[in-house]
């Protein structure tokens, strides 16, 4: 897996984030359809920027991130500091966010032509410690199947946020068939390893959404190491 020379520190955890900026313990708890007070907070602002300084650094990403006009660059909204109490999306945004696990995780896609039209693709940038190992120096195959399921999951936050899905409500995982091609490797706490996701939407039938994804690494991103299929179906409105 590619990694620079000489990466920054890694980005604060969420607690050191919340120790830096008293702020984020003043947050409101967010709801389905407003989380702009949580996003727009000093903890997350300084977070985002953090992570995009974190793969900027490094020149292979920096290139890919520069490649396309008008690019759309944020922290994943999984990742965001939530309010103390508040245990949605814990996984990624508490117990893999640390400098040794998962110290950076930045979202980008091309906006479409209207700010309501449906992004069917996003792209993912994730930096792997030593935290996520199986075998020493190899990521977890479920930490991989992790990824493939959350930066899914970023197409229906993307487009819940436009307005472009129209319901807010969940969507879960029915399945996630995966496939691994190659080792997933992982780097130290001072030079992680650096994983592109790139997750598509290819077809919507109803509630049922099915959507593909691959990790690619090594060779600056160019190796394909896993794929997988997967179907995310959205839960029912509920009727008052």
């Amino acid at each position: 897996m590619a990694s620079s020379k000489a990466l920054p520190s890694p980005p604060p955890s969420t607690t050191e984030s919340k120790q830096q900026n008293p702020q984020s313990e003043e947050m409101v708890t967010p709801t389905a359809s407003d989380i702009s007070s949580v996003l727009d907070s000093p903890a997350n602002k300084a977070q985002e920027a953090h992570h995009i300084a974190f793969f900027n650094s490094i020149p292979w990403c920096s290139s890919l991130l520069g490649s396309t006009p008008n690019l759309i660059i944020s922290q994943s909204v999984s990742r965001i500091i939530r309010p103390s109490g508040c245990e949605e999306d814990a996984l990624i945004s508490q117990t893999l966010n640390s400098p040794d696990a998962i110290p950076a995780y930045i979202t980008f896609y091309s906006p479409p032509p209207k700010p309501t039209d449906y992004v069917n693709e996003v792209k993912s940038l994730i930096a792997l410690g030593p935290k996520v190992n199986g075998w020493e120096g190899i990521c977890h195959g479920g930490i991989v199947m992790t990824l493939l399921d959350e930066v899914m999951g970023q197409i229906f936050a993307v487009n819940k946020d436009s307005g472009a899905m129209g319901s807010k409500m969940p969507l879960l995982t029915g399945y996630l068939n995966t496939a691994f091609k190659r080792p997933v490797r992982t780097g130290t706490k001072e030079k992680p390893a650096i994983v592109l996701v790139v997750a598509r939407m290819t077809k919507i039938e109803g509630r049922k959404h099915f959507c593909e994804g691959v990790v690619y690494g090594d060779e600056e991103g160019r190796n394909e190491l896993a794929r997988a299929e997967a179907l995310f179906v959205q839960l029912r409105e509920q009727k008052l």
